[in-house]
């Protein structure tokens, strides 16, 4: 007796895919938005391979002015729709952290993570890229933004450059005054004499 062997069909077990609701994905996107709000910085951090933890230690290390969000790239590139930060799309690939800096001090904000990055050992976890005042930088770039003078350095440089032309005006401005103060005074000086 023959058996009739029935058509093979291909044994394809389902995908597991982690689906976020429509209102979950709505609520990542508003989220990201009050984040852009007074935002000087955001950056994008490579965080495949951290633990839970890490996150959490990483988290308490940040200064009050930076908030550091994960969320997919897709749900991060339709926030920024439209607005200066869209110019992060270069690194919208992998898994990113996204740090939102609030503050004018950008290298106060970002050496933080450089010091979790070296205590974790997370040589691999980089920063994958950054804007700053419209402006993207890339991996390779990012020293740029560390390396940033801060506010008050900033301020002692402007005060400097305007010192030093300020004096030489006042001199000149003064000159005159004194010679002719001088002048005065030797001409008083004669006519007590005679």
């Amino acid at each position: 007796r023959q058996h009739k062997s029935l058509p093979k069909t291909p044994t394809s077990l389902p995908r597991i895919r982690a689906a976020i609701s429509r209102g979950k994905k709505e609520e990542t996107i508003e989220k990201v938005r009050q984040e852009l709000e007074g935002c000087y910085l955001i950056a994008g951090i490579g965080y495949k391979g951290f633990t839970v933890k890490q996150m959490q230690e990483l988290r308490t290390q940040l200064p009050e002015t930076s908030k550091l969000v994960v969320a997919k790239n897709t749900l991060v590139l339709k926030a920024v729709e439209g607005t200066q930060w869209e110019a992060l799309k270069p690194c919208m690939k992998g898994m990113n952290a996204w740090l939102f800096v609030h503050s004018e001090e950008i290298p106060a904000a970002l050496k933080p993570y450089r010091t979790f990055q070296k205590e974790k050992k997370l040589e691999d976890n980089e920063f994958t890229g950054a804007v700053f005042e419209g402006k993207f930088y890339g991996a390779d770039e990012f020293q740029a933004l560390e390396n940033l003078p801060s506010r008050g350095q900033v301020y002692a440089r402007i005060l400097g450059a305007v010192q030093g032309p300020a004096a030489a005006v006042v001199g000149t401005i003064q000159a005159p005054a004194r010679n002719l103060i001088m002048v005065l005074k030797a001409y008083c000086k004669k006519l007590e004499d005679e």
